[in-house]
């Protein structure tokens, strides 16, 4: 299955496509909170993410995905990021990966094309279910900020 091709190549590349992402992340007008985590912590988050494609796709269930991405939602309100740099942040990843499946897939029969098709809206899937829970986590924490 092409989807399976795709998710290893973009596991195997994962150290360079949270790179560009990274310099993306750091000069977009659009995420300058970006600017102030330390590129390590950055760094990791990212790679993370990519390296582990396929368990995030294939085997973890909706409360991990909620679970990572609501903690991930208030780590950033935490150090000041606001709730719409990390919804620009996460569909720049999403952007990130269509850009490398565009790349590199060069999907030429119809069949494989199909495969591509399924990924990708698998993909895009999991990548709205992170910004909603990340934006979730976001604003509870903000919430628990009043309170105190």
């Amino acid at each position: 299955m092409l989807g399976l091709k795709l998710v290893h190549l973009i596991e195997k590349h994962s150290q360079d496509i949270a790179q560009s992402l990274m310099v993306k992340l750091r000069t977009s007008e659009r995420t300058p909170g970006y600017r102030t985590l330390r590129e390590d912590e950055l760094r990791t988050a990212l790679v993370t993410l990519y390296a582990h494609l396929g368990d995030w796709l294939l085997t973890k269930t909706e409360s991990d995905v909620e679970r990572y991405f609501r903690d991930l939602g208030a780590r950033r309100a935490k150090v000041g990021i606001t709730a719409s740099e990390v919804a620009w942040a996460l569909m720049m990843s999403k952007s990130q990966l269509w850009s490398f499946v565009y790349r590199e897939s060069g999907a030429e029969k119809a069949l494989e094309l199909y495969g591509e098709l399924e990924f990708l809206e698998t993909l895009d899937r999991f990548f709205d279910r992170a910004i909603y829970y990340a934006l979730l986590g976001f604003e509870q924490h903000m919430h628990l900020q009043k309170a105190a």
